[in-house]
């Protein structure tokens, strides 16, 4: 079972590496609560299509170790980080859900791009979601507060409750068994108290809009229309805006929940954009430019 340590502190940090070791990279970062496992539904296919699928488990959450510290934004970016350079990855692309998307962005503009190719965003909660003087439109922080309120008060009650909205499932094609809505709460549950509260108030206070326009890098965004966690207009839209090199593909009636029901959408989007990234790595140089 592969392991690395942190750069920041040791903790013991769980992945998966599936697929061909040469083939195009890509690297997975997980929603909050969840760990590698919310990516079957891409990394296999993708794997078993050619592709080097790296999904990370963050620390308190999945198989990682659980930590007292370290659920700051700097510190998951340059865990995130550590995994890269622990595998020596190259032409990457990194793929976040969620926080996962602004732990993708921190990394990048905390650490450069030099073993990063691309990067695809989806459902994020970046650049922010909460009222801010910099997002005035933003959700209320009273909100924020009370939605805090239920969440510690019972964990799997806010889950489950919260479960149809995650999905969007009101829309008859986002079609999820009971069984796969009762196999991913149990996996949030794995993420412990202290890890998921952590991760809370890194979305809370997250606000990295600034550090969009640096990014130097092709970006696909994909967000749905009915994300209730992410409102679109919130995040993949202001994303796509302020990112130079940005794609942005809105997947009709879609919630927080797609990559399970529009997975084969997603993995087919994420299949386009990684074959681009690796047809750009072998043209020789100045073809691309000449082509354009």
């Amino acid at each position: 079972m592969p392991y690395f340590d942190s750069p920041v502190d040791g903790t013991r940090l769980h992945y998966i590496d599936h697929g061909p070791a040469t083939g195009p990279v890509a690297v997975f970062v997980a929603s909050a609560y969840l760990g590698h496992e919310m990516w079957e539904y891409q990394t296999l296919p993708l794997a078993e299509a050619g592709f080097r699928c790296v999904a990370l488990d963050r620390r308190g959450h999945g198989r990682s170790e659980d930590t007292w510290s370290g659920y700051d934004l700097d510190t998951l970016a340059d865990d995130l980080h550590g995994l890269l350079d622990h595998l020596d990855l190259r032409g990457v692309t990194l793929v976040g859900h969620s926080v996962g998307t602004a732990e993708v962005i921190r990394c990048l503009t905390r650490h450069g791009s030099a073993r990063v190719d691309r990067a695809v965003l989806v459902a994020g909660v970046s650049p922010g979601i909460v009222r801010s003087p910099n997002l005035p439109e933003g959700i209320d922080e009273a909100a924020v507060r009370a939605d805090e309120e239920l969440f510690r008060r019972d964990r799997a009650a806010y889950y489950t409750l919260l479960a149809d909205d995650f999905f969007a499932v009101q829309f008859p094609a986002n079609d999820v068994s009971p069984a796969y809505v009762r196999h991913l709460i149990d996996r949030c549950l794995v993420a412990e108290p202290r890890a998921a509260t952590g991760v809370r108030a890194v979305v809370a206070s997250l606000d990295v809009a600034d550090e969009l326009p640096g990014l130097d890098l092709p970006v696909l965004v994909v967000h749905g229309t009915h994300d209730t966690s992410a409102p679109l207009a919130l995040t993949g839209e202001r994303v796509a805006r302020l990112v130079p090199d940005a794609t942005l593909k809105v997947y009709e009636n879609a919630g927080h929940g797609l990559f399970a029901t529009h997975g084969e959408r997603l993995t087919a989007d994420l299949r386009e954009f990684l074959e681009a990234g690796a047809v750009r790595t072998a043209e020789p140089a100045g073809a691309g430019a000449a082509a354009r």
